[in-house]
This record gives C-alpha cells, structure tokens and sequence, in this order.
C-alpha cells in the first residue's frame, strides 16, 4: 500500500494523468450518449464531470490540482471559440436574409440571461462577488471568465456555472423546443447557441446541421453582447 500510494503521489502531480483521465471521462461519456439512443438527459459533458468529481473525490485530490493537469482543454476552448466564426462565414447569406429577427432574438435572449439571474440574486440576498459570478453565466467559458474578473467576480464559480448552464439548455432545449412547437432550425440553433454556449451548440450539431450552424452564430454573438451589456445591467443592480 505504501508503494502505491508513492506511485500515486507522483503520478498524480503529472499533466498528464489528468489531462487522460478527462479524454478518458468523455469517452465513457459519449459512449453512453450513444448507447442511449443519443438522448439529450445522457448528454457527454454531464457524465465525464460526474465521472471526474467521483474520481477526485476518492483520490484526496484537490481542483487545483486537477485543473493543472488538464489545463491544455481549458486552453483550447479559446482556438474552440474563434473558430466559431467558420457557421457565420458559411451562413452569412442565411444570417442577412434574417437579420433583424435575429438580432432582436439574440438582444432579447442575452438581457433575459443577465437579467434573470442577476434579479433572482439580488432577491436572495447573494453577494457582489457572486452576482459579478453569476451575471455572465449564459455565455462560453473563456468569455465568461474573463467577464467576471473584470466585474470582480469569482472565475471558479463563474466556470462551474457556465457548465451546469449548459448541461441543462443541451438537455431540455430539444424537449422544449418540441414542446412549443418550433421546428425551423434556425430558430432552435439559435436559440440554444443563445441560452447553452458551446454544450449546447454541440447538441444542436447532434440534431440539425443547420441548428447547430445557427447554434455556433448565436454563442459567439451572444459572447460580443453579453461583455458588453453584463457589466452595465450588474451596475444598475448595484
């Protein structure tokens, strides 16, 4: 037990351990996405974080720890991010044929991300910190992150929130989308790269191309327009 726990320790201080231990994660997830019929409640994302949190649980070992050994995924979200500007090149005759509906879509989606939580914090009593934390929720982590440390946010919460926001829209939006009715695939891309960021937007590939094209405008815009429109809502509710 004494050499394995040794072989352990170092291992554990390793990039590499957990930056396999996080591919790894998601693999068990996709597969498991796939082996349910590729339903939304067994979405990838969810299952590789429950995967992760139940190994560091039993391990001892700290976020930190962890989050600098896998820190190459958190670096690629930038490259991720820029590239969504490869669906709005290929669609932008789409996205002018559309233009005013979608820009009143996505203004109207991005002030009731912002408002919305910043109002159910502020009735609650939650702190500046966290309301600097939770108003850029709604968009793509490395946008986010950067967001609340500007307003003076908490970048950890910030992270953790981004990612339930976007475990729960990849979840529901279908279902929801179905309920109500709504079957042009430009409206639900839309909407989900809108409300879920890139989770989401990976979803909407998984339904429709062209959702998922629309899903991808819709979160790099929202990013342009949440770092703009946050940091003004946060001052009024200050």
């Amino acid at each position: 037990m004494t050499d394995a726990a040794l072989i352990w320790s170092y291992l554990s201080r390793g990039p590499l351990l957990w930056l396999t231990a996080t591919l790894f994660a998601y693999w068990i997830g996709d597969r498991c996405f796939r082996a349910a019929g590729r339903q939304s409640w067994a979405n990838p994302v969810m299952v590789a974080v429950a995967l992760l949190a139940v190994l560091l649980e039993l391990t001892g070992t700290s976020y930190q720890t962890y989050f600098e050994g896998a820190q190459f995924v958190h670096f690629m979200l930038g490259p991720a991010t820029v590239a969504l500007g490869m669906p709005l090149f290929d669609n932008l005759h789409r996205v002018r044929k559309a233009l005013l509906p979608l820009l009143a879509a996505l203004t109207a989606g991005s002030l009731t991300a912002v408002v919305s939580v910043l109002v159910i914090a502020k009735a609650t009593g939650l702190s500046p910190v966290m309301m600097a934390s939770l108003a850029p929720k709604s968009t793509t982590a490395p946008v986010a992150i950067g967001i609340a440390e500007g307003l003076g946010g908490e970048p950890t919460i910030t992270a953790v929130l981004v990612l339930l926001t976007g475990i729960f829209g990849a979840i529901i939006a279908t279902p929801l989308l179905n309920l109500l009715k709504i079957h042009d695939w430009r409206a639900r891309g839309l909407s989900v790269g809108v409300a879920a960021h890139g989770i989401g937007t990976a979803r909407a590939f998984q339904v429709n191309e062209t959702a998922g094209a629309f899903a991808g405008i819709g979160m790099g815009l929202n990013a342009v327009l949440t770092a703009i429109i946050a940091p003004l809502v946060l001052r009024l509710f200050q």
